[in-house]
Parts: C-alpha cells; sequence; structure tokens
C-alpha cells in the first residue's frame, strides 16, 4: 500500500494536489445505510474557512463536494464511496519564480529530491494544507457513524501563538462556541486575542503557530490493537499526515515527564456502577487500549512557513546561496483551519478501530 491510504476495515485514499483539477477521498468500508449527502459534506467543508479576512488566506475557496460514487437514493451502498472539490481558485503564476528556490520549513526541497522534480510544486501540490480537505470529507463519514454509537469527537483552538486559553470547557461550551469565533477558540476573550496575535504577525511580514485541543467522548474501553497498531500509535499516525502537524500528546503528554508516579497515575473508582479514572493524566488511552475515559489529544501546529519576511535558501538552478521573499496568498496562521481537520483524523480512526472489532455492523439498517 502506497502512502496515500489509510485504515484497514475503515480505509480512506486521497488524491489531488494543491493547483490540480480535483482534490478527493476514496472510502472503502463504509457500512451500507448510512445517510450521506453533499449537503452534509458542504455544511463541514464551510467550517474549514474563519470569517476574519484579516488572519486567513485571501483563497477562499467555496467548496462543492460531488459524491461520484457509493451512495444510492440518500443511503451509503457498502460500494466504495468517492467524493471530490474542483480546486477553482488557483494562482499558480506565483509559484513559477521560485519554483527553483525551496522555501525554508516546506517540503519543496525535499520532494524535489524524492520525486526527480516530477512533482507538482505549485501552492507546496500534494503537501499542501489545501489537501485537508479530503480527509475532512472522509471525517464527515466517520463521525455520522459514530454518531450511531453517541461517540463524539471535539476539537477547538487551546493556543495560538503566545496567547493560551487555560479555561476548562464543558462540552457544552465548546460545541456551541468553537466555531462562533474565528479563531475556532471557545473562549471569546481569549480568541479577541488571538486574532490580534495572528494581525501582528501578518503585519511584520511573518506568522504563528498554535495548538488543537481534540476530545472523543464516549468511547468503549479496550479499543486498540498492541502492539504495533495502538490506538495511540494511529491516532499519532494519521495527526502526522496534517501538514504544519509537528507534535501530538495524549492526556498530560510531556508534562508526564516531570511527574511522580503518585502524580501521574489515575486512580480508578466506581461511578454510577462503571469504572471510571478520578483524573485525566493518561488521555484515555492505557497500554494503547481506550479505557472508557474521554480521549485527550493536543496537537502542536508550526507557523506557517510562506511568510514575507526575506529568508536565505539556495537556487537550485545555479546551486548559488539567495534569498527569498514569499509573495502570493498564504494563510498566516493555520491553526483555525486546522481544527476541523484534526477532528476529522480522529473519527477515521476511531471508525477504523471500532470495526476491526465488530462494533459497527456491516449494514446500519434494513430500507
Amino acid at each position: 500500500m502506497a502512502g496515500n491510504s489509510i485504515g484497514r476495515e475503515f480505509t480512506i485514499t486521497t488524491f489531488g494536489e494543491s493547483h490540480g483539477r480535483v482534490v478527493g477521498v476514496l472510502i472503502d468500508g463504509c457500512p451500507a445505510g448510512l445517510a450521506l449527502s453533499e449537503i452534509d459534506l458542504s455544511k463541514e467543508l464551510e467550517l474549514r474557512i474563519p470569517d476574519n479576512p484579516k488572519i486567513v488566506s485571501a483563497r477562499m475557496e467555496k467548496d462543492q463536494p460531488q459524491i461520484l460514487s457509493g451512495v444510492f437514493n440518500g443511503f451509503t451502498t457498502g460500494a466504495p464511496i468517492t467524493i471530490t472539490v474542483e480546486n477553482k481558485e488557483t494562482k499558480s503564476s506565483d509559484y513559477k519564480a521560485i519554483k527553483n528556490l525551496p522555501r525554508p520549513a516546506h517540503s519543496d526541497y525535499p520532494a524535489r529530491i524524492r520525486y526527480g522534480g516530477f512533482n507538482d510544486y505549485r501552492g507546496g501540490g500534494r503537501f499542501s494544507g489545501r489537501i485537508t480537505v479530503a480527509l475532512i470529507m472522509a471525517g464527515v463519514v466517520a463521525k455520522k457513524l459514530l454518531a450511531h454509537y453517541d461517540i463524539e469527537v471535539l476539537a477547538y483552538t487551546q493556543t495560538i501563538g503566545p496567547v493560551r486559553s487555560n479555561k476548562k470547557f464543558t462540552v457544552t461550551e465548546i460545541k456551541e462556541n468553537r466555531y462562533a469565533t474565528a479563531t475556532r477558540c471557545p473562549d471569546g476573550v481569549c480568541a479577541e486575542k488571538m486574532e490580534a496575535a495572528i494581525i501582528a504577525a501578518r503585519e511584520a511580514g511573518d506568522s504563528v503557530g498554535g495548538v488543537v485541543e481534540c476530545v472523543a467522548l464516549n468511547m468503549p474501553a479496550g479499543i486498540g490493537e498492541p502492539l504495533f497498531d495502538t490506538l495511540d500509535g494511529d491516532l499519532a499516525k494519521i495527526l502526522f499526515s496534517i501538514p504544519a502537524v509537528k507534535g501530538v500528546e495524549f492526556g498530560a503528554g510531556f508534562r508526564a515527564a516531570e511527574l511522580r508516579g503518585s502524580e501521574n497515575n489515575d486512580a480508578f473508582c466506581l461511578k454510577d456502577n462503571k469504572v471510571v479514572t478520578t483524573t485525566q493524566n493518561a488521555g484515555g488511552i492505557l497500554g494503547g487500549l481506550s479505557n472508557g475515559m474521554p480521549i485527550v489529544i493536543r496537537v502542536a501546529i508550526k507557523p506557517t512557513p510562506s511568510i514575507a519576511k526575506e529568508q536565505q535558501t539556495v537556487d537550485l538552478a545555479t546551486m548559488e546561496n539567495t534569498q527569498i521573499s514569499i509573495k502570493g496568498r498564504h494563510d498566516f496562521c493555520v491553526v483555525p483551519k486546522a481544527v476541523p481537520a484534526v477532528e476529522a483524523a480522529v473519527a477515521v480512526t476511531l471508525v477504523d478501530h471500532l470495526m476491526r472489532l465488530g462494533k459497527v455492523p456491516k449494514i446500519l439498517k434494513e430500507p
């Protein structure tokens, strides 16, 4: 299997490039009987683009998904589902002048070496954040399947640059408020500070990164495939497929290294005749298996590499040192756009692991 597919029972294969004709996804293994429409997909894709033009790229695609196969009379058939969106707002001329100048912190140089210069360099090609559109569409299907089992996946922005929200949000607050702000932070006051941080970076010809936190609720205990297909391992793998992701942690994460066992251990107790933990340092996963508690993941997103500030690079045509200042339409912070992508990635992996244990039937209901 090439690197464009992931999953064993619920398998997704993404295709397309940033400035190519389409971006799309092929989903294999979805049970028959799931209600699915292009409107469902459009609603989720609209969440990618913040409604504040000061913090987002001028490339504003009006994504109109097309379901090409696997759906009949409004329900999945059990056959592979193919979904595409067209790339209409491309401006490839921005990249012709710098095709021999690898952008610092971008995939330009290693991709050129790996593919002998035949790779599509426009807009980052296959390595662009634009490709998360395919992941988000797969996530729509995955989240609809999870909803049949009352499993929810909720992501939101926790940090942008130096601005961090330390508020402990309720599930209701996350649901109602995360998309009410352009930065996708449920804390309205903090969200305004995050916007200001992005605008300040933009005015300086620079960019900022941040952290997306994701919570999966109502996952049953015992889901995962140790030792090499652990639940946290597979979640980390798909999350690292999102461009700009540089770190993934569960529960206390790296902070656990500073704690004593007595501080880090999550004690068990009974609550309403159910085994739960009194704290959440493990993030809902022990030994690669879900423990029945909410799964808590944080994803570190690096600053957008394409910035107006002058940077050093190498002209690969002349093999001389040179400078580059990147023009064109770029995000100054991709964290808000990453929120639905992180949510989708987690949902896809949870469905795949549930199906491995037969928790999701091949047919959801009779017509």
